[in-house]
């Protein structure tokens, strides 16, 4: 690379100087830089070259913006089919975090200094926790640029936001007094789905697209296979744990053997559906539904307007693990019936200790008998 002084004069007569940095790309083609500094064009030149011999150069010609590469990030994430709320997440951060700060930046330009210090705005602006997703987002558009060959490196990639030790997750379990008068006080229709939360563990979203071929009465299993999302579209589970197969009580093959003969049909084949058969949303299952279900079962708290119910939805979903523990169910165990990704969050989430396992039939027969005799 050669660096050369440039003079010439401006419109009206004073003489302009600057430093041009001559070179050659890892094509072979030529390019020039320009410089109002020589030490700017001297430290340029030195990293320059470093890349061109490394392969990671990109001029800025040649380069796009860090909006643009988002662009390109997100029309690929829409194509792999992903989830109407992640994706609406990724366009989130991208809009209000990214681009109106580095959105411009042409990714030639972006060096690591600069993306530390934007991760730090983000910690200071944002907070740790929307910080990390941010730079998730970040590092996730520069890679999908880096995969096309618009740029030669992903100078987000090595940047880390440090996290806190992760705290064990607060969770309100129910207590089984108060299972069991949620459970006397539910209706026929309300009874199968309340009684399978606490049963089996499942997810609201889970629970809403649950279909009648994935739940067994014969062998008294049940199958995840799909989940109804926040916009009531049916899809598979976040994970590959999420599928699994979880043992059904006896009493609960009862209650489902019952309702599957007044369940509303529909041509979703849905075990909890709503009045004509489609998906029924979060916020029924929990205003019209459990919500009132909670009040005449006398499971209250004051609140501003007077008593309200107690729990949200997945408070049936941490019963059950507790119960399963309690009963001294193998952790493994505990964590593929919950469909938890590692065992790590189970015991995070949970912190109980775990003795050995007994049988699957075992263990849901004695919480049956427990809440249900």
């Amino acid at each position: 690379m050669a660096i050369r002084k440039r003079s010439w004069a401006a419109p009206d007569g004073t003489e302009k100087t600057a430093w041009l940095v001559d070179y050659r790309d890892a094509a072979g083609k030529r390019r020039a830089k320009q410089f109002a500094r020589k030490r700017d064009a001297e430290a340029w030149s030195t990293q320059a070259a470093w890349h061109v011999s490394q392969g990671t150069h990109t001029p800025d010609s040649q380069s796009i913006t860090v909006s643009e590469a988002c662009d390109l990030w997100l029309a690929r994430s829409g194509a792999q089919g992903l989830e109407a709320s992640t994706l609406r997440g990724y366009e989130t951060r991208a809009r209000l975090h990214i681009r109106p700060i580095i959105g411009s930046e042409k990714l030639s330009r972006l060096s690591r200094p600069q993306v530390e210090i934007f991760a730090d705005t983000m910690i200071a602006t944002r907070g740790k926790a929307m910080a990390v997703m941010v730079m998730r987002a970040l590092s996730a558009a520069i890679g999908e640029a880096q995969r096309r060959g618009l740029v030669a490196q992903n100078v987000a990639a090595g940047v880390r936001i440090k996290r806190p030790k992760r705290e064990r997750e607060h969770v309100v379990i129910p207590t089984k007094a108060e299972l069991r008068a949620i459970l006397a006080a539910a209706d026929d229709r309300e009874r199968p789905i309340v009684m399978t939360a606490i049963l089996t563990g499942l997810r609201g979203s889970e629970l809403r697209g649950l279909r009648w071929a994935d739940v067994d009465l014969v062998n008294a299993r049940l199958a995840v296979n799909q989940r109804a999302d926040a916009w009531n579209v049916i899809g598979p589970p976040k994970s590959a744990a999420g599928r699994r197969s979880i043992p059904l009580a006896p009493t609960l093959v009862s209650e489902l053997k019952r309702w599957k003969l007044a369940c509303p049909i529909g041509d979703l084949d849905l075990a909890f559906p709503n009045g004509i058969g489609r998906v029924e949303t979060h916020a029924n299952l929990l205003q019209r539904l459990f919500g009132p279900l909670q009040i005449r079962a006398g499971v209250t708290e004051q609140g501003q307007g007077g008593a309200t119910w107690r729990y949200a939805l997945h408070a049936l979903r941490h019963a059950a693990a507790s119960m399963w523990i309690e009963r001294g169910t193998d952790p493994k165990r505990v964590q593929t019936w919950l469909g938890h990704a590692s065992i790590q969050l189970t015991f995070d989430t949970y912190g109980h200790l775990f003795e050995a396992a007994a049988s699957d039939a075992a263990v849901v027969s004695a919480i049956e008998a427990e809440l249900l005799a």
